[in-house]
């Protein structure tokens, strides 16, 4: 599978007392990875609700495997799991510098119209990705 990466610094906001990410961050960390893949591959997040379409969470899956530490840089590889109809799949391998995994995972996304209808992904996006998957 094909990854774009990204990178993110773990700030003192993002752990607990023990200075360890709180496990809920990665799903935000998922979320950061995601938009700057969509963006990369040159449509923004926002020019797709401009073109009236929503893509809500409809899955997640974690797997954790070792804690993200304060300060910690992490590396944010997301890929195109799949592209169908009215859904798409996004996978996940966030490590930290010294390339231990801590997490891999992925989340499902549907389409919806404005009004929150499942429809078809818009041609443009689903070339885009389909390119990535």
């Amino acid at each position: 599978m094909k990854f774009f990466q990204t990178t993110y610094r773990v700030i003192y906001g993002d752990v607990d007392s023990m200075k360890m990410a709180y496990y809920a961050n990665y799903l935000r960390w998922f979320e950061i990875g995601r938009s700057e893949l969509i963006r990369h591959l040159g449509l923004p997040y926002a020019e797709i609700e401009a073109m009236g379409y929503l893509l809500p969470v409809t899955e997640a899956f974690c797997k954790y495997s070792k804690s993200a530490r304060y300060d910690d840089i992490l590396l944010i590889n997301t890929g195109v799991g799949f592209v169908r109809k009215a859904s798409m799949r996004f996978d996940y391998r966030i490590l930290n510098q010294e390339n231990d995994l801590l997490v891999q995972g992925y989340t499902v996304h549907a389409c919806l119209d404005q009004e929150g209808k499942l429809v078809r992904i818009p041609e443009s996006v689903f070339a885009l990705l389909g390119k990535w998957e």
